[in-house]
C-alpha cells in the first residue's frame, strides 16, 4: 500500500508544478530534516513513470543507495536500477536509476527524462557541469535539501521552494520538540578559519582537551537521562577520545566514521537501538540520511557553518514513540552563535555574490546562569530551573551542580510523575525499589552504615523512614550512573573546597 502524502508534502508537489509550467529547470524543494524528502522523491518519479519518463536519482554517499531503494520499493516504484560497483541491481535498462554521485561522475551516464538530487546542498563540481551541458539544457533538475544555503548555489538552480520549516513541523507534531543547554564554553579565540568554517586541526586540538571530554562525560552522566545519544564530534581522533572517556566511565559507546563499512555501521544502528550501545561517536558521517531514534544530542563540533548546525540538530528531531523530547547538550557553543534552528530561514538561494542573511525571529538566546539552559531572549525567569536574576544583569551569584527538571521548551512546566516515584536516569522509580537498590549497593560495595539512607535523601530531599523494611533489589544501569554522577559530584566540590582554603588570606 503507498504511503499517504502529509499536507505539506502534498503543497511541495503542487508548488513544484508550478514552479516547472512557469518555466523553471533547476528548482530546489526545502524540507526540513525528518520531513520525509525520499517520500516526496517517490511521488515525482510515480507520476513521472506514469508518463513513461525515465528518472535518475542520485545521493552524495553509499549509505544512501540501499536507503533510497527500499523507500522508492514501498512506494510501489519497482522497476528500479542502481549504479555503483558490483551492486546486485545494477540493471541499466531499468527506467529508474539510483547511483551516487561519484559513481555518476566514473561512468557513461544513462539517458533520463528527469533527475532528481539528493541533499542537493553538497555540489560536485563533475555533476554541476554535466546538469549544465547542453545534452542536459532541457532536461528538468529537482534539487532536494533541508539546508539549501550553500555559497554559490544559486548558480546552479533557479528556484527555492520552501515546503514547510522547522518550527511549522514541530508545531503540527511532525517533529520532536527540544530543550537545549549550554555546560561548556571552549575558547575558539586561536582557531583560524578556513574555506568559511573553523580549521579541523586546531579545532580538534581544543575540543580534545582532557577537561572539555570529561565535562562532555560528566554532563551527559548528570544532563542526558540514559538517552539513545549521538555525539557529534571535530575529527576521528576527537570521536575516539569522547568514545574512549566514556567507555572508561562504563558507558558502553560505538563509534562511526566515513570510513566505517556499510555492514559494521549497520551493526552499530542494532547495538544502538537494542540499548547495548548508550552513545555513538561519529564525525563526518551521521548529519544526512539517518533515521535512527536518537533522544539526546552531543554538540562537540564547533561550527560556523549554519547548514551543519541544523543537519546535526535535526538528527535528533525525529518523532519516536514514547519520546516527548530531545536533549541537545551543546558544548560547542554553536546555539549562542547561532540561535534556535526554528529560528534561521533563506528566502533564496545564494548566488556567490552577496551572501544572502538568514531571517531570525528576535535576539539569540540566553544562558541560565544557574541550569545552563538556553532560555529565549527576553525572558528573565529561566522556564527549567526557576532562576531569575535580581538587579543588574550581572550576577556574581555562584552556582553548584544540582539534578536538573525536564521541562517542555518554552513552556516552564514541571515533569511529575506517579506518586511516591523519584526519577533517576530518566525512568520513574518507586521509592522503595530505589531504596531497595540503595541498600544493595551499600552492602555490595561494603560502605559505612547510612551510606544508603544518605544517599536517598540527596535525591528525595527527605529520610527514607516510610521504606526502611525495602528489601534490598540488583541495582539498575540508571542508579548505577545516577551514582557515579553522585561521586563526580562530591570531587568535584571537594576539589573546589580544597582550592578555596589553599587560597593564601588578603
Amino acid at each position: 500500500m503507498i504511503r499517504a502524502l502529509r499536507p505539506y508534502q502534498e503543497r511541495a508537489i503542487i508548488s513544484l508544478r508550478e514552479s516547472l509550467k512557469a518555466g523553471k529547470k533547476r528548482p530546489v524543494l526545502q524540507l526540513p530534516t525528518g520531513g520525509g524528502k525520499t517520500r516526496v522523491a517517490g511521488e515525482i518519479v510515480r507520476m513521472a513513470r506514469a508518463k513513461g519518463k525515465r528518472v535518475m536519482f542520485t545521493v552524495p554517499s553509499l549509505s544512501l543507495v540501499n536507503q533510497t531503494v527500499a523507500s522508492f520499493q514501498r512506494d510501489g516504484i519497482a522497476e528500479i536500477g542502481v549504479i555503483q560497483a558490483d551492486h546486485e541491481m545494477t540493471d541499466p535498462n531499468q527506467p529508474v536509476q539510483v547511483a551516487t554521485i561519484q559513481s555518476l561522475s566514473r561512468r557513461k551516464r544513462p539517458d533520463v527524462d528527469l533527475v532528481i538530487v539528493d541533499e542537493a546542498h553538497t555540489m560536485f563540481r563533475a555533476f554541476l557541469e554535466w546538469i549544465a551541458s547542453d545534452e542536459m539544457k532541457d532536461i528538468p533538475v529537482i534539487g532536494l535539501s533541508a539546508t539549501p544555503w550553500a555559497k554559490g548555489m544559486g548558480k546552479h538552480y533557479d528556484d527555492l521552494i520552501v515546503c514547510a520549516t522547522l518550527k511549522d513541523m514541530i508545531d503540527q507534531g511532525y517533529l520532536s520538540p527540544f530543550k537545549v543547554f549550554a555546560p561548556s564554553h571552549p575558547d575558539l579565540s586561536g582557531v583560524s578559519v578556513s574555506k568559511g568554517d573553523y580549521a579541523v586541526g586546531e579545532l580538534a586540538d581544543v575540543m580534545s582537551k582532557p577537561k572539555l571530554v570529561a565535562d562532555v562525560v560528566d554532563t551527559w552522566i548528570k544532563m542526558g537521562d540514559g538517552r539513545p545519544t549521538l555525539a557529534f564530534c571535530v575529527n576521528r581522533a576527537h570521536a575516539r577520545h569522547v568514545q574512549n572517556s566514556f567507555e572508561a566511565a562504563g558507558i558502553p559507546c560505538g563509534y562511526v566514521d566515513a570510513f566505517t563499512e556499510l555492514d559494521e555501521r549497520e551493526r552499530i544502528s542494532q547495538k544502538f537501538h537494542s540499548g547495548a550501545y548508550k552513545i555513538v561517536a561519529n564525525v563526518g558521517t551521521l548529519t544526512t540520511g539517518v533515521d535512527w531514534d536518537v533522544r539526546c544530542i552531543i554538540d562537540a563540533r564547533p561550527t560556523k557553518s549554519e547548514a551543519l548546525f541544523v543537519q546535526i540538530y535535526g538528527r535528533g528531531l525525529r518523532t519516536a514513540p514514547g519520546k516527548a523530547d530531545c536533549i541537545i547538550l551543546d558544548h560547542a557553543d554553536n546555539y549562542t552563535r547561532h540561535g534556535f534552528v526554528t529560528d534561521i530561514h533563506h528566502e533564496s538561494l545564494d548566488d556567490g555574490s552577496v551572501r544572502t542573511a538568514s531571517k531570525r525571529k528576535g535576539a539569540l538566546p540566553k544562558e541560565c546562569p544557574k541550569c545552563t539552559f538556553l532560555k529565549p531572549p527576553k525572558v528573565a525567569q529561566c522556564p527549567c530551573c526557576g532562576f531569575k536574576p535580581e538587579g543588574s544583569p550581572r550576577s556574581d551569584i555562584e552556582t553548584e551542580d544540582g539534578d536538573l527538571s525536564e521541562i517542555v521548551r518554552g513552556k516552564g512546566t514541571k515533569a511529575t510523575g506517579p506518586k511516591n516515584t523519584v526519577k533517576i536516569g530518566g525512568v520513574w522509580l518507586h521509592l522503595a525499589d530505589f531504596y531497595g537498590q540503595l541498600k544493595f549497593r551499600e552492602r555490595e560495595r561494603g560502605y559505612r552504615k547510612g551510606w544508603a539512607d544518605n544517599q536517598y535523601r540527596s535525591a528525595v530531599q527527605v529520610w527514607p523512614n516510610a521504606y526502611k523494611n525495602a528489601p534490598p533489589k540488583p541495582v539498575t544501569w540508571e542508579v548505577d550512573i545516577w551514582l557515579k554522577a553522585q561521586q563526580i559530584r562530591f570531587a568535584k566540590r571537594r576539589e573546589k573546597e580544597r582550592a578555596t582554603h589553599a587560597q593564601p588570606a588578603a
